[in-house]
């Protein structure tokens, strides 16, 4: 403890009230590595940088403006797409009445991965996970009555980044406005796709050489466009803590700064229109802890290319709230959780703000959650009266002291990332990706021990479960209506015009120039996203990905001879001794969705339990998966569904097996799939289905039960 003058008579009071145990057991180690104290005084914050800043100046600690809510709250920018462009321009409509301030659009798989809505890998994918976009005529209706010169609009975009944003630019001309009116930006962070996300198209030379053509095209043409958001939302919701989210993300924003100087840029040319994204959990302190050590450490991190302009150093942020931390099991606790983690993100100083909606854990969100979502924000800007007080906690011992921390931890990770040469060279190596992928299993661990509590999953259970509300359901029709519409588009384009816009994006792919500014012919013409990324893909090629799982974490978060993992490895064992090989399973992922956290973590800890494990690769058709479980000759598939495609590509995934003589194969699934459905997985031949919460020893003892029934009552 600090040599505060009270301490040694507050420590005596504490004790008498914790009958004669020390105060030291009140101490805590977050998964951070961070040790917390019961108490904080004024001394733990002697000799530290972070604590005597003010808002509006460097080093930004308390925010990036000078004034923060006080003079304007966050924008209340929802992130929304699903099904058609029609649909979502409606349902922008609605929100931009009922308060919304800015749009910030999500994009289908099938867009996101380069491919249109006819391509034959992306039957299960179309409109389910955000909005489907072929041409710019899609993109046209997507903006349909919105203004472009007076909205500010986020397009979540990475892989299919050059296509989405041309579109976006020729939609605005054709609705006249300029583009150097253009407000919003495009998420253009490619090395998070490698890292976490996945929805990637080229391999990572290339993409950053998109990356910096985006950062020179806009920085010259569209002075108002941030051409980057740096993105740590996702590396949260694979498992990365706070201390991982801070070093990596900013690591990122290092590495697009030394590309945009490569290609000859000024630092203040760009700098200050980078902007970042930060997720928000459950650790309240920690994460509004970690924006105020983000904005510190950037400017920090930028002083080394010595900018002239204060801004270039000014770490602005946009924030979501987590996906991973919402419940299937009694999920109107979703609504407090989100509420939390959006006064986090207040509290921390974001510029912008997304809250997810209760039922994502099971669906993509109705108009029913979506309001309630939208609504958590406003009644904390305009009921809370939070805004009338700039960075209202700093100064508060225990934040400015995790403050600290997260500075030092994160700073320590940021150093390791420069001797391996760079997040570029780092992502390589697979530091980043294998940090995160043990974090996320110790955290299931804690989870599923009860060690971390989340109430009505691990603690607090209702007895009986009978919560049932509206699911959105995107119907397969809305593939059939993409189709039709590229089928129209085609008939009716100039042919030996598109030829020749793809022609030439193709020469400037292959000899140098600006990639961006070389789409833009092609858009006009009505190529299509597809087409677009093609004539790129025949000169960069297509990146895939090298699937692995770690060992020994998640069983690490065990200890003790009678506990969960130790009695499912003696059963593996068994089943071994009478089988003659282990329980063999192959975990999946088909569909285009990148999200790997759940399909990682049951990979690993599967191991752990003492199953063979094999792993596929990210992007599998059912084919795909049926051919790799024969080859393997596994006795069971494990699905992991996430975007809305269960009821196609799981149905499709029994059948192969069945076509190519695999039918003894069992199949169960689990992940982002509604109540409701469950019912018509098991009539397609599904054995069990495990929703999103699942203690992944239940899942593997309902697993390994299923092989017991099936092979071992043979002997």
């Amino acid at each position: 403890m600090a040599h505060h003058p009270h301490l040694p008579k507050w420590k005596e009071t504490a004790e008498k009230e914790m009958k004669g145990k020390s105060v030291d057991t009140l101490s805590w180690t977050t998964p951070e590595g961070i040790t917390v104290k019961p108490l904080y005084t004024a001394e733990d914050l002697e000799g530290m940088e972070s604590v005597n800043t003010l808002p509006g100046l460097a080093p930004y600690v308390r925010g990036p403006m000078a004034t923060m809510y006080t003079g304007r709250p966050w924008t209340i920018r929802q992130y929304a797409g699903f099904s058609t462009a029609k649909e979502s321009n409606a349902f922008f409509h609605t929100a931009l009445a009922s308060g919304q301030k800015g749009l910030s659009v999500a994009f289908d798989l099938a867009t996101h991965r380069g491919y249109d809505s006819d391509h034959p890998r992306v039957v299960g994918d179309v409109g389910k996970a955000g909005v489907a976009i072929d041409s710019v005529e899609d993109m046209k209706i997507l903006f349909n009555g919105i203004p472009l010169d007076r909205m500010s609009v986020s397009m979540t975009m990475n892989g299919a980044v050059i296509p989405i944003l041309a579109m976006y630019i020729i939609a605005a001309e054709e609705q006249g406005v300029s583009r150097d009116k253009l407000e919003g930006t495009i998420q253009n962070d490619i090395l998070k796709e490698y890292l976490t996300r996945n929805t990637y198209i080229y391999p990572p030379a290339p993409s950053m050489r998109i990356v910096a053509d985006i950062i020179a095209y806009c920085s010259r043409e569209m002075p108002k466009y941030n051409t980057i958001s740096i993105s740590g939302y996702h590396m949260m919701e694979a498992g990365a803590n706070s201390v991982l989210q801070t070093a990596f993300t900013l690591a990122d924003g290092v590495e697009y700064v030394r590309a945009a100087l490569r290609s000859g840029m000024d630092v203040d040319t760009f700098a200050p229109r980078l902007s970042f994204f930060f997720g928000i959990g459950m650790n309240f302190f920690m994460d509004i802890a970690m924006l105020r050590a983000a904005r510190f450490l950037w400017h920090r991190l930028m002083s080394q290319f010595n900018p002239r302009n204060p801004k270039s150093s000014m770490l602005r942020t946009h924030c979501q709230t987590s996906g991973w931390s919402l419940t299937e099991q009694d999920p109107y606790n979703n609504i407090i959780r989100t509420t939390l983690e959006a006064m986090t993100a207040a509290l921390g100083g974001t510029q912008s703000l997304h809250t997810n909606s209760f039922d994502e854990a099971i669906g993509l969100p109705t108009d029913l959650s979506s309001r309630i979502a939208r609504n958590t924000q406003l009644i904390i800007q305009e009921e809370s009266e939070i805004c009338h007080v700039i960075d209202p906690l700093g100064g508060s011992y225990y934040l400015e002291s995790l403050t600290s921390s997260i500075v030092s931890e994160a700073q320590k990770i940021f150093d390791e990332i420069e001797k391996l040469g760079g997040m570029a060279k780092a992502i390589e190596s697979g530091m980043p990706k294998l940090r995160i992928e043990e974090s996320a299993a110790r955290k299931q661990a804690r989870v599923d021990q009860g060690l971390d509590v989340i109430v009505g999953v691990n603690k607090y259970k209702l007895a009986n479960e009978t919560i049932d509300f509206e699911v959105r359901e995107v119907p397969a029709t809305v593939r059939d209506e993409q189709i039709s519409r590229l089928k129209e588009i085609k008939a009716s384009r100039d042919k030996k015009a598109v030829e020749k816009a793809l022609a030439d994006l193709t020469s400037v792919a292959k000899n140098g120039g600006n990639l961006l500014e070389a789409a833009l012919p092609a858009v006009r013409a009505r190529a299509t996203l597809g087409e677009i990324s093609d004539a790129m893909e025949s000169v960069f090629g297509r990146f895939v990905a090298t699937t692995r799982c770690i060992s020994g974490a998640y069983a690490s978060g065990y200890s003790g001879d009678n506990n969960a993992v130790t009695a499912l490895r003696r059963r593996t064992t068994a089943f071994l001794e009478k089988q003659g090989r282990r329980p063999r399973i192959l975990v999946t992922k088909m569909g285009q969705d990148g999200h790997d956290r759940g399909f990682k973590v049951i990979a690993s800890a599967y191991a752990d339990l003492g199953f063979d494990v094999d792993i596929s690769p990210m992007f599998q058709s059912p084919e795909e998966a049926a051919k790799m479980a024969i080859e393997n000759d596994v006795h069971v598939v494990g699905a992991s569904s996430l975007a809305a495609g269960h009821k196609l590509l799981i149905p499709a995934l029994i059948e192969e097996l069945k076509r190519i003589g695999g039918g003894e194969i069992l199949v169960v699934a689990g992940g982002v799939i509604p109540p409701r459905d469950y019912d018509f997985l098991y009539k397609a031949g599904v054995k069990a289905v495990f929703g999103p919460g699942t203690p992944i020893p239940e899942s593997a003892d309902r697993t390994l039960a299923l092989l017991e029934e099936k092979y071992l009552r043979r002997i």
